[in-house]
């Protein structure tokens, strides 16, 4: 029997070209610089920085391996700490 398993990632606030355009939009709108809401969301988030696309990349690399052979089903939030839980 073919083994399934479906698992899924929910990446937080990753420095991605999409994330750069979506500040350089947001910051005129809020009368600050694309420097002031790069380093104000972390801040305001209460996360040491934005992510970047290898963290979310070694996570994926983790996945398609075959280390998790066992796991299925699960959701893996990787967002620096920005949603906060117990």
């Amino acid at each position: 029997m073919r083994r399934r398993q479906v698992n899924s990632v929910l990446p937080g606030p990753v420095m991605t070209d999409r994330r750069r355009s979506y500040l350089e939009h947001w910051a005129p709108l809020h009368t600050q610089s694309l420097e002031e809401e790069t380093a104000n969301f972390p801040r305001e988030a209460v996360i040491a920085r934005h992510g970047e696309p290898a963290d979310i990349a070694e996570l994926m690399a983790f996945l398609v391996s075959p280390a998790p052979r066992w796991m299925t089903g699960s959701t893996l939030r990787m967002d620096g700490g920005e949603a906060k839980s117990v």
